[in-house]
C-alpha cells in the first residue's frame, strides 16, 4: 500500500467537490432537475473522483469509513433530535 500526503488527498477530494459543485451553480431546482437528465455521467464522473480520494484518504489514515460514518450518523441524531430538530435548520446548540 502507497501512503499518500493527507494534505494533498483532502485538497484533492475539495478540487473535486468543486468539479461537481461546477454542474449545479447558478441553477434553480427545476433548472438542476433538467440538467441532471442530460449530464448524469458527468455528474457521477465527480462523485467517483470524490469517494475514491475519499477511500483512499481513510485507508491511509486506518480508518473504517463506513464505521466512521455510522458513528457520525449516531452523533447527529443525538445532537438534533427529529422532535426538536426537524424543519429547522438551527444549529444543534440552538435548538
Amino acid at each position: 500500500m502507497q501512503f499518500h500526503d493527507p494534505k494533498n488527498m483532502s485538497i484533492s477530494i475539495v478540487l473535486e467537490a468543486a468539479e461537481l459543485l461546477e454542474h449545479f451553480q447558478w441553477k434553480t431546482k427545476k433548472e438542476a432537475q433538467n440538467y441532471i437528465k442530460n449530464h448524469k455521467e458527468e455528474i457521477a464522473d465527480e462523485i467517483a473522483d470524490i469517494a475514491a480520494y475519499l477511500f483512499e484518504l481513510a485507508d491511509n489514515l486506518d480508518i473504517d469509513l463506513i464505521k466512521a460514518m455510522k458513528n457520525k450518523i449516531e452523533k447527529n441524531r443525538k445532537k438534533y433530535p427529529v422532535e426538536k430538530s426537524k424543519g429547522k435548520h438551527t444549529k444543534y446548540n440552538r435548538l
